[in-house]
């Protein structure tokens, strides 16, 4: 058991694709964590499937290193926090940073500051704690590190920096090659200068030894063996694997708790320990009720801790039982039940996710923090084998003052300057107010402030008009007046009129005024969205409409029939491009599009409806 003042707790904090996980690759085979000969993956922190393939850190995760400084010779354990640099997971960023007492701000050295960076930044500044810059990638050619310096300090004035937060220490590295200098003239070798600042810099935890044990829960694990983990940090005291605790609900209900087992993190393995003390971080089993937010305390004294505010979502959607021609083909779990206890159970550990009935029994009202938070949620469920349809996003509205405010998004998009001009004009369309405009070798930053709901869609035509060049982040800003009216798509959906299998031919007539979402010889029913058209309004299709055989010759004028490649949407996309009236219909192998009223007649019907109730 180590010291209380020989441990140090550390969050890493950095945009998407900075280098965060990379580094803390290095951190772990620099301290002899890993085997010299031993296969090590890259990005082991990104342990989650999708989190692998999209090259972003969703869940935050804990792991440690120990660290002998080699003039004093003193050990140190150094227990590292990765957080998720997306706005969307703003949930786990919230509770981690309650575990640690400083923060490594990494950022990239031709990049600079972006707003997932700035976002975190803002949480930790407003929690005291101690930060130290890492200025990463200063072997890129196009590296400017001292102008992202003066950028970074420009930052933590900006959001109210405290004099002892403003003398930071600054390290330069290339995390790829596990390599840290003081100076940027300076030869690393090693990450060695990053360690001495992490030991000197960092403050120790605080907190009474000698008082009764107090931690609260910032992140549940599940494992199939021990049920329940509880994983926090030790507020105060000692706590054996024998003593007697309580547990603090977060609705002030208190319930005996017994230790089954406590557990340690060295490097990426859990140690089986008896008794830790103050500063450090466990994880606890044999408390199956235990949540996010809850104290686990001594049964002498339960005083709970304040449990962090986790923001408010700002984005909802609809998820609803797949009743679709076609349900229950696919998946494993298709039940208005079985869907309605995995939205329960992502509750126990999703903070920032908000599940409420509808009126219909088959819907559920799910918010969240963005699209990519949502998104991540459905393609989780679609892996384990369950079926259902999704509405479009819609943003949630608030009164403030009397005032009906929306949520705005801080944007930054990274062009190249022949492509400036349409970009600006699509988010002049969607009500975005520009603040900044930079140009610098052939490229220009654009920042902007838009209405959340004018960036949904947005990504796949900025990718379009950018010809794939453009680079786009964005978070939440906050709540401003209702900007107006958006106009959402400017082109209809092409609809199947009957239930079959696509055929070239029926295809072939319809591609030059539409673009094709299936493929040939695709199974399609009535009501579902095969493409869409070039002009506004839907268009009912036959894609199903064979070539009718005759006992006639037709000795070369057939024409051959060739069809343009398929747009196949990803999930995201589907997202993104449904109207009001549409769904997305998400199953384990398939993504479809479909109309909410699957019968032509009824639909007009419908739309004239909706037409008189406007006029």
């Amino acid at each position: 058991m180590f010291k209380q003042s020989n441990i140090r707790n550390i969050a890493i904090i950095a945009h998407v694709d900075h280098g965060k996980t990379t580094l803390v690759d290095q951190l772990l085979r620099q301290t002899g964590t890993f085997r010299e000969n031993q296969h090590m993956e890259t990005r082991v922190m990104d342990s989650n499937a999708q989190e692998k393939e999209r090259g972003i850190t969703i869940l935050a995760k804990n792991t440690s290193v120990f660290y002998t400084d080699k003039t004093t010779k003193e050990k140190y354990k150094i227990n590292i926090v990765d957080t998720p640099g997306h706005s969307d997971f703003a949930g786990e960023v919230e509770r981690t940073l309650k575990m640690v007492d400083g923060v490594l701000l990494l950022v990239d050295a031709s990049e600079g500051p972006l707003p997932g960076t700035k976002f975190v930044l803002k949480k930790s500044l407003d929690l005291h704690l101690q930060p130290i810059v890492v200025i990463n990638k200063i072997d890129r050619k196009d590296a400017r590190a001292h102008e992202v310096l003066d950028e970074v300090f420009e930052l933590f004035l900006s959001l109210g920096a405290n004099d002892q937060q403003l003398d930071f220490p600054t390290i330069y590295a290339i995390s790829k090659q596990g390599i840290a200098q003081l100076e940027l003239e300076d030869k690393g070798t090693s990450l060695e200068p990053l360690f001495d600042a992490i030991v000197s810099k960092i403050p120790p935890p605080t907190g009474d030894i000698n008082a009764p044990f107090q931690m609260l829960v910032t992140t549940i694990d599940y494992n199939d063996y021990l049920g329940r983990l509880g994983i926090g940090k030790v507020h105060r005291g000692a706590i054996h694997i024998k003593n007697q605790m309580k547990i603090i609900h977060r609705n002030g209900v208190t319930e005996d708790a017994r230790v089954a087992k406590m557990y340690t993190f060295e490097g990426l393995k859990r140690i089986e320990i008896e008794e830790s003390s103050v500063g450090d971080i466990i994880a606890i089993s044999g408390m199956e009720d235990v949540d996010i937010g809850e104290t686990i305390v001594d049964a002498a004294d339960p005083t709970p801790l304040p449990f962090v505010a986790i923001e408010e979502p700002t984005l909802t959607m609809n998820f609803v039982v797949n009743n679709s021609p076609f349900a229950g083909q696919d998946g494993k779990y298709v039940t208005t039940r079985n869907l309605q206890e995995r939205l329960m159970k992502e509750l126990r550990s999703n903070v920032s996710l908000q599940v409420e009935l509808t009126d219909t029994p088959d819907v559920f009202k799910v918010s969240g923090r963005g699209e990519l938070h949502l998104g991540v949620l459905i393609e989780n469920m679609r892996r384990e084998g369950f079926e259902l349809q999704v509405s479009r996003p819609q943003v949630i509205y608030k009164r403030i003052d009397d005032v009906l405010c929306e949520p705005i998004e801080h944007v930054i998009i990274d062009v190249p300057d022949e492509f400036t001009g349409t970009v600006i004009e699509n988010l002049g369309k969607r009500k975005g107010e520009m603040k900044n405009m930079i140009s610098s070798n052939g490229n220009t930053r654009l920042e902007f402030f838009v209405p959340a709901r004018g960036l949904i869609g947005f990504r796949n035509e900025f990718m379009t008009q950018t010809k794939g060049t453009g680079i786009l982040h964005h978070n939440f800003h906050g709540y401003e007046p209702f900007k107006g009216e958006l106009s959402h798509r400017t082109r209809g959906a092409l609809v199947s009129l009957e239930t079959g299998e696509s055929v070239a031919y029926g295809m072939f007539k319809l591609q030059d005024r539409s673009t094709f979402f299936i493929n040939p010889q695709t199974k399609v029913y009535s009501g579902m969205i095969v493409g869409e058209n070039s002009r506004e309004g839907d268009m009912t299709v036959n894609v199903c409409k064979a070539k009718q055989l005759t006992n006639m010759r037709a000795s070369g004028t057939d024409e051959s029939v060739r069809l343009e490649p398929p747009l196949l949407m990803t999930l995201e996309q589907a997202i993104e491009w449904i109207g009001d009236d549409e769904y997305v219909e998400v199953t384990p192998n398939f993504i479809r599009l479909r109309k909410k009223i699957l019968d032509q007649n009824e639909r007009n019907r419908a739309s004239k409806k909706k037409a008189v109730i406007e006029e």
